[in-house]
């Protein structure tokens, strides 16, 4: 609601209580008892972002860094100007990483905050069961998710996931390389719900089209803690073992995957949600040296990044290693909360297209980002370049390859955005609001 609508709304309410001689001359005059200083009040009146952060559960150790990224943006953005000359203030509600939870935040965000709109979701299961909550609010949503059921049609217009690839983009730019370097015989080793659904799903078509084939699918419970009854699952052909793990057990997994396999062991390609928030020099991991992992974004400080990148990685404070500068053994998750620091970007870049001034304004601004095609790369987007497909909701863009050597991680194939794009499967500006 704007500010004029709340200005006539005042004006019928006071009209019908019988204001006073001297109050009815200033209506009269279009000017009502306190309403200039309303006025300006509202026009400097913070932006409130709804920040769903996954503070618990086994989302912890992303939900932590998505906030770093999340408030280094607000400060960046506040240090601009703010949005339409409004600052911007950050409004964070934990979900505990659960989806009935997740909706109830929603919830919380728009009844009790009223906030402009809700940001920053990772965990899909949380994004599904919160999405539709958002819909019926009328609340935009934006996620920081990776899962294909934004660009799927699965949920909403008010949903959106513009500063960040999704899994089916990630798995089609990186089949080619697995099947022409590591082999094409695979056992997929993946999280039973959503995300690690779509990976065996989307890899399997990606892998076959290569003219490989996926020889086992072994799904493992997202909060378990010992995975070692899982390894002999694992056929005797394979030649690639296709990894992506979430959670805090995350080091015993690849602990236990290390220890199973001992000095031979086949070609490993792994999702670097196994490793985030994981040293790669812990004692344990030794065996992951030559083994490939997908990133999301290069942890390590390559010899070719970029001014932006390189400005992001000092604003996150995060050092050359991919650590807090202040607590090198608080390794980040640098994968993926680039999305964070991108979203934040859009989102200011859709209100100020949509000239946005309040909740009234929440069409206008989803039609703003709609609009967005590319997103050069820079500062804003410090993870490469962009195209956002304003149909489906999903940002595309590169994907880095990187090998394990010298307890480091280097990018030795970078995948371009033309290598993961897929045939729409939605048109959500087909959709009323």
């Amino acid at each position: 609601m704007n500010a004029m609508t709340k200005i006539s709304k005042i004006s019928r309410r006071n009209t019908l209580l019988g204001l006073g001689a001297g109050a009815s001359a200033l209506a009269a005059g279009g000017v009502l008892p306190g309403s200039l200083g309303f006025a300006q009040a509202q026009s400097s009146a913070p932006i409130k972002i709804g920040f769903q952060k996954h503070a618990t559960g086994i989302g912890a150790a992303y939900g932590r860094w998505y906030d770093v990224a999340t408030n280094a943006a607000a400060a960046r953005i506040n240090e601009m100007g703010g949005i339409n000359g409004r600052p911007v203030e950050i409004i964070t509600e934990d979900d505990a990483t659960d989806p009935g939870r997740g909706a109830e935040v929603l919830e919380k965000f728009a009844n009790q905050h009223e906030v402009d709109v809700a940001f920053g979701t990772l965990f899909s299961h949380v994004v599904i069961g919160s999405a539709p909550r958002a819909g019926e609010l009328k609340l935009p949503y934006f996620v920081v998710s990776e899962g294909h059921h934004v660009a799927s049609g699965m949920l909403n217009r008010y949903t959106l996931q513009p500063g960040i690839t999704d899994v089916k983009s990630q798995v089609i730019s990186m089949a080619p390389f697995v099947a022409d370097n590591l082999g094409k015989k695979v056992t997929m080793i993946y999280p039973d719900f959503a995300f690690g659904h779509d990976h065996r799903d989307f890899f399997s078509e990606a892998i076959e089209a290569q003219g490989g084939e996926v020889v086992a699918k072994i799904a493992i419970p997202p909060t378990e803690t010992t995975f070692t009854r899982y390894f002999p699952n694992i056929p005797r052909e394979t030649e690639v073992i296709y990894h992506v793990m979430v959670g805090p057990a995350v080091l015993t997994f690849v602990k236990e995957m290390g220890e199973f396999f001992g000095p031979s062991r086949p070609e490993i390609f792994g999702f670097i949600d196994s490793l985030e928030a994981v040293d790669v020099q812990s004692p344990g991991l030794e065996f992951l040296e030559g083994t490939y992992f997908w990133e999301g974004m290069p942890r390590y400080k390559q010899a070719n990044e970029s001014e932006g990148a390189a400005a992001y990685r000092a604003a996150v404070g995060v050092n050359d290693s991919g650590a807090a500068i202040d607590d090198p053994s608080n390794v980040a998750t640098y994968a993926h909360m680039f999305g964070c620091w991108e979203t934040m970007h859009i989102i200011k870049a859709g209100m100020e297209a949509a000239n946005y001034q309040g909740p009234a304004n929440r069409s206008k601004l989803i039609e703003a980002v709609e609009a967005m095609t590319a997103m050069p790369e820079s500062i804003e987007h410090p993870q490469g370049e962009k195209v956002f497909n304003g149909k489906t909701h999903q940002a595309f863009g590169k994907q880095y390859i990187s090998k394990v050597g010298d307890g480091r991680l280097d990018v030795v194939h970078t995948a371009s955005i033309e290598d993961g794009l897929y045939e729409d499967e939605v048109d959500y500006t087909t959709q009323s609001f």
